[in-house]
């Protein structure tokens, strides 16, 4: 074992960050890349874009539950997960490579409809991260102790995953989504082979807490479980509605009428990837440097609902007010405060309300208040705003699925909140 796990210094907290960041930049990618894609390469209706990005969730609700039960009962090369962390960072590079390849790849299988490529990239990427995202979540709870360090072990894997995010945002901006693709693809495989090999997995996974008493396991508290998958997926609706259709506002509210479809397109692209990037950059400074102490101090639930509250608030006034990119960004700062909550904390507070034997399988349940609403959000929700005349509809459904995830997060107990200071 490295010191820096013995001590669970800072570092050890960024090098244990590394394979989750490694799926969260693919994910970046496929955030900022895989819509513009498809409609200016593949030309692609927002419809069928829907439907492509519906092949994502389908394999999260598969690949998440199955690989986090599998591996909290396997042991394979001095690791629980560090098998399928590398695997599914071996197929996710291969998969980024794959995108702006879709017609070379149909050509070469005979198959004349793009759609079903595109479809079957996008699942196998998806796929690929989620055999990943699992692991490289679950790893975190398995060497972290509950409490402040397992807090900040969850928010410091936001600060450097989004750190990388922004980068991911930044380098669509600049230089383009296609060197974003190409360089994203060798990242993910280096964050996802090399760290697990550097990081000393627990034998035996027992919940600390329950090791000191007797070995007994602690039951799952269901009650307070279901309160955290219902409210986190309210929260998930209305992100996964920006992430897909905000192409739509844009094109709508932010070019004069008579500028040309080509026009469009081109410029579009660099206005989303600036916006992620201003989402993502609150998204990684606050989550280590202001949230965890904060949630320290008031208390990790409450902390997490007023976040999301303000970022309904910030959707609420991009729907009403926004008709310029430096409004979007401004708003979209706004935003990133729930951003940075909602992809640390939660984790944080799921993770000590089961048995920690089995957090591979509860991770994996977990990640179906988002897999699950995303696919709403992809069947459903696209046909809304594809008929909307105002592509404002599109925030609107964020704000008020937001405001309803906060609402609901205050009837979420905090196990972490009412822990008396220790003893001088």
């Amino acid at each position: 074992m490295l010191t820096i796990q013995e001590r669970h210094s800072k570092s050890f907290y960024a090098l244990l960050s590394l394979p989750s960041t490694a799926m969260g930049f693919a994910l970046s990618i496929q955030i900022s890349a895989l819509s513009w894609i498809l409609t200016t390469r593949y030309k692609l209706d927002i419809h069928q874009v829907g439907l492509v990005w519906a092949a994502g969730p389908l394999a999260g609700i598969f690949g998440q539950v199955i690989v986090g039960m599998i591996s909290d009962n396997v042991w394979l090369g001095g690791g629980r997960r560090r098998p399928f962390i590398v695997a599914g960072g071996i197929l996710a590079s291969l998969m980024l490579l794959a995108l702006p390849n879709i017609d070379v790849i149909a050509r070469a299988l005979g198959i004349g409809n793009l759609l079903i490529v595109a479809t079957i990239v996008a699942l196998s990427l998806d796929l690929a991260i989620n055999i990943s995202f699992n692991p490289t979540r679950s790893i975190i709870a398995d060497v972290t102790p509950e409490g402040n360090e397992r807090t900040k072990g969850y928010t410091w894997m936001q600060t450097i995953s989004g750190f990388f995010g922004v980068l991911a945002y930044v380098i669509g901006a600049t230089l383009g989504n296609y060197v974003l693709i190409y360089s994203g693809a060798i990242l993910v495989l280096l964050f996802s082979v090399l760290p697990p090999f550097l990081i000393k997995e627990p034998r035996t996974l027992a919940n600390a807490a329950a090791a000191a008493d007797a070995g007994a396991p602690r039951s799952t508290d269901w009650g307070q479980l279901w309160r955290v998958y219902l409210a986190h997926g309210f929260s998930w609706v209305g992100v996964q509605t920006m992430f897909v259709f905000i192409i739509a506002f844009i094109q709508q509210k932010m070019f004069a009428a008579g500028v040309s479809r080509e026009a469009m397109n081109s410029e579009s692209g660099p206005i989303i990837a600036i916006a992620f990037a201003v989402l993502n950059t609150v998204g990684f400074v606050l989550p280590a440097f202001v949230l965890e102490p904060l949630s320290e101090k008031v208390g990790r639930v409450r902390v997490h609902g007023m976040a999301c509250a303000l970022m309904a608030a910030a959707y609420i006034a991009i729907a009403l007010k926004v008709t310029s990119p430096a409004g979007l960004y401004l708003c979209m700062a706004v935003a990133g405060v729930g951003w940075a909550s909602i992809v640390s904390i939660p984790f944080a507070i799921m993770s000590e309300l089961v048995d920690q034997r089995r957090m591979g399988l509860f991770m994996g349940i977990f990640n179906l208040s988002v897999v699950l609403p995303q696919l709403l959000v992809s069947l459903f929700v696209g046909s809304i705003i594809q008929n909307a005349a105002d592509k404002s509809v599109t925030f609107m459904i964020s704000a008020v699925t937001l405001a309803a995830s906060a609402g609901l997060w205050m009837m979420v107990r905090d196990r972490g909140a009412a822990r008396p200071p220790a003893a001088a």
